[in-house]
């Protein structure tokens, strides 16, 4: 007998996004825990008010999903190493307001996503998430035929604004830490659902291998005009003490920088992929 999760979940677009209550993510049992993640392939991303848990118990939580990714870059919480934090305030403007899906230029990306809202502005600071899986499927036959034949490669450059990069202090020391170029497919499979999806994103694909550097050009900006269309998208007002968990192999996201000057402060973890990503074509058994 299928065990019944006991928690209450409530869907917010056709596409994906839900919001679950009665629940706290760091007291689930092993059975609970695997309902959840059953719950979050389906519906992509879930939301979760009220939770009461400090960083420590966020991390522990996100490391009972997956081995931890420790970001090369950004700050870490003082409590809890393996937390990123995002801390904006009238001395540092959001920074994240382009699409993506988190850590694409690593060989094996993020798997999930897990982040609790410390400080909301009482207005703005939203974060919008798209499926990459509706909007692969809405594309023409004939283009997602080609699409699963291409590979891209993912690099943290365009993220930091190469080659005004090098402009500021100290950037090739910067340079050589950042990591390698990896090379992923533009179509990938989930290895859950076993659902197609894109995987190219406005933050980390830097071009389509095998393409002239027009084509590439021409081809990604019809995929990002693509995927930013609202059919596609669920958006999320935050209020303190919410936590959100993503699947970052069928999803992109973005967070609204229109809270200038006021406080956002998020803290979070980000757990890896088992193996690197695989293409769509390949599961089809067409390449």
């Amino acid at each position: 007998m299928t065990r019944q999760a006991p928690w209450t979940l409530e869907r917010l677009t056709p596409h994906l996004g839900a919001s679950v209550s009665d629940i706290q993510l760091h007291a689930l049992d092993d059975v609970q825990l695997a309902l959840l993640q059953a719950s979050l392939v389906e519906h992509k991303v879930l939301f979760f008010p009220n939770q009461q848990w400090t960083a420590r118990q966020q991390r522990d939580f996100a490391a009972r999903l997956g081995e931890l990714h420790v970001h090369p870059t950004f700050e870490a919480h003082a409590d809890a190493d393996e937390l990123v934090v995002f801390n904006y305030d009238e001395t540092r403007k959001g920074a994240n307001d382009t699409w993506h899906a988190d850590v694409t230029f690593g060989e094996r990306p993020l798997k999930y996503g897990v982040l609790h809202a410390d400080a909301i502005p009482a207005l703005g600071g939203d974060t919008l998430w798209v499926d990459t899986e509706a909007a692969f499927a809405a594309l023409s036959a004939p283009l997602r035929n080609l699409l699963q034949g291409l590979d891209a490669m993912h690099s943290v450059l365009p993220a930091m604004g190469y080659p005004a990069l090098i402009e500021q202090p100290g950037w090739l020391e910067r340079l050589q830490r950042l990591p390698a170029p990896s090379r992923h497919p533009v179509v990938r499979i989930h290895p859950v659902s076993g659902r197609p999806s894109l995987f190219v994103n406005q933050a980390f694909t830097s071009h389509i291998i095998g393409l002239q550097p027009a084509e590439s050009q021409a081809l990604l900006a019809l995929l990002f005009r693509h995927l930013e269309s609202p059919q596609f998208q669920v958006r999320w007002r935050w209020q303190a003490n919410c936590a959100a968990i993503w699947d970052n192999r069928s999803t992109q996201h973005l967070a609204v920088s229109d809270y200038f000057p006021a406080v956002r402060q998020v803290r979070r973890a980000a757990v890896l992929e088992d193996s690197r990503p695989q293409p769509a074509a390949a599961r089809e058994g067409t390449l």
